[in-house]
């Protein structure tokens, strides 16, 4: 099998049998949570729960992830504060602002978007590859994090890891020729999509849900979420 093959194996049953996989999975997993239910409030609320929960994300948006005053979360361990808010910002310039992957959003969901210029995308894609070194270095070397790393939370690391590096190593025709990193990349990034509904990286969905969760919970209390 050649390159050529593999590519083609990567972009096209490989990846919609991924991608009906993680629809399916991350369905599956929302459906679970939905059906947990709310429960229902025993004592008088205090103040408003669409307040707190409001509050809780506009305060989740201005913390995240460069505002290290607002809260003791620097101070405490500026590395994971600052290595992941930089990993995620990345990521996030990568998969929705980069104009390479809109296009493929768009031939999913038939929706564009503006992006941000290559050179935006390209930094910040590479300060995200160095950021999850640095993290991983960090659970290497820090003690709590060492003992709580098994080989779950190295297999998300690596997963995540390697669509990101083949992606900028595509995009700057590092060491090998395109068509073998564009099939590289494709690969990796078919065992993310079958691999997120089944891990902890899930957590991006859920984040929103347990952003109106607390905040209402604060809200009903009337203090500060």
């Amino acid at each position: 099998m050649n390159w050529d093959s593999i590519l083609a194996f990567a972009r096209g049953p490989f990846f919609q049998v991924a991608l009906l996989i993680f629809i399916a999975g991350m369905a599956y997993r929302l459906i679970r949570v939905v059906m947990l239910g709310w429960q229902p409030d025993r004592v008088p609320a205090r103040g408003s729960k669409m307040g707190g929960a409001i509050i809780s994300y506009l305060k989740g948006i201005i913390i995240w992830p460069f505002i290290p005053w607002v809260k003791n979360t620097f101070s405490k361990n500026p590395l994971i504060y600052l290595a992941g808010g930089l990993f995620h910002l990345g990521l996030f310039a990568v998969i929705i602002l980069g104009a390479s992957h809109m296009l493929v959003w768009q031939s999913l969901i038939g929706i564009s978007w503006p992006t941000l210029p290559t050179p935006i995308v390209d930094w910040l894609a590479a300060g995200a590859i160095v950021a999850m070194i640095a993290l991983a270095i960090n659970r290497l070397v820090n003690p709590v994090l060492k003992l709580i790393s098994g080989p779950a939370e190295w297999l998300n690391l690596l997963i995540v890891f390697l669509p990101m590096t083949t992606g900028y190593m595509m995009t700057h025709h590092m060491f090998f020729q395109y068509q073998v990193l564009f099939s590289l990349h494709m690969l990796c990034v078919d065992v993310l999509l079958i691999w997120i509904p089944l891990s902890r990286i899930s957590h991006f969905m859920f984040y929103f849900f347990a952003k109106a969760i607390h905040g209402a919970d604060f809200g009903k209390r009337a203090v500060t979420p």
